[in-house]
């Protein structure tokens, strides 16, 4: 028996783990990929105290410091399902089920991922998926956006701090931005809609150099950008809570309160699962260790 079990193993799960080991409580960490998203960026330019770090090395640091609690336990496996069994609750996984007093949820959400040749193997090699965290490394550079919702006019503008150019690919009639974003952007001489066009292929050498598209945009099917940003969506973790009740809000996301919980007793949820507005690998550490602190709190009144 846990005392807390941590389902993924982001900057939400690993933080969660460790205040979990400093407040002694034992500990189960369950994940099918360490790390987290956090690990497709080459380099993360915004955490705190650190200038500049590699999203691989970021993620082993946050590993080796939740193990260094003698209370902590990383397993490598796909949960399949969480239920209730009285007060405490039993997540299942491929390769057996642990049982624990309490859970936190920080699976995370998944890019939707255009699927194209070129995705992945320069996926933090010129394709990347969040602008706040790779946008710095594109200074006078030309970068396309693909996407055509609010969120990727957003990024869209936010890329624009840095790069020369920016396109955005949109395979619909019109981008679907709030008015306030729409306005920025067209009144934007970074930035260049291409309507009506999806991206085929990334192309590239040892670096994105390429998109290959459609249909022609001024008279070819090839456009040089020097990157791409990826904004078709999240898809949330969330598939997990249904059986035990907890709730979500219309994006699919759990919904918790200051204090990380949710509205099932001993369960709480923390990082880009929740509905937390602001995705970031910073945001999602604060959020594990709120919720590991609560899930310590909650214990020690049951105790009474």
């Amino acid at each position: 028996m846990y005392d807390v079990g941590i389902i993924g193993g982001g900057p939400a799960g690993l933080s969660a783990a460790m205040y979990a080991g400093r407040l002694k409580m034992k500990t189960l960490v369950l994940t099918k990929e360490r790390g987290g998203t956090i690990i497709t960026t080459n380099d993360i330019a915004n955490w705190p105290g650190i200038k500049k770090i590699e999203g691989m090395k970021l993620a082993k640091n946050l590993e080796e410091h939740a193990l260094d609690y003698p209370d902590v336990e990383i397993k490598d496996a796909l949960v399949t399902g969480i239920k209730k069994k009285d007060d405490n609750f039993v997540i299942t996984t491929q390769s057996g089920e642990y049982e624990a007093k309490t859970i936190i949820l920080a699976a995370g959400t998944e890019v939707r991922k255009l699927g194209i040749p070129g995705e992945e193997e320069f996926s933090g090699k010129g394709v990347h998926y969040c602008a706040l965290c790779d946008g710095f490394f594109y200074k006078d550079k030309t970068i396309a956006v693909i996407g055509g919702s609010d969120s990727a006019a957003k990024e869209a503008l936010l890329l624009t701090q840095w790069a020369s150019k920016v396109y955005i690919i949109y395979r619909k009639e019109q981008v679907r931005a709030e008015p306030v974003n729409m306005d920025k952007v067209e009144k934007s001489d970074k930035i260049e809609i291409i309507n009506n066009t999806n991206v085929t292929e990334i192309k590239g050498g040892e670096h994105v150099d390429t998109l290959v598209l459609d249909k022609e945009h001024n008279g070819s099917r090839e456009l040089k950008v020097d990157g791409v940003f990826i904004e078709i969506g999240r898809v949330p973790g969330t598939v997990l809570v249904k059986e035990v009740g907890v709730k979500l809000n219309e994006k699919g996301e759990v919904i918790i309160n200051r204090k990380s919980e949710t509205n099932v007793p001993g369960f709480f949820a923390a990082g880009d699962i929740s509905d937390c507005f602001f995705k970031q690998a910073i945001v999602a550490s604060s959020e594990g260790v709120t919720a590991a602190y609560s899930a310590y709190v909650y214990l020690q009144q049951k105790k009474g």
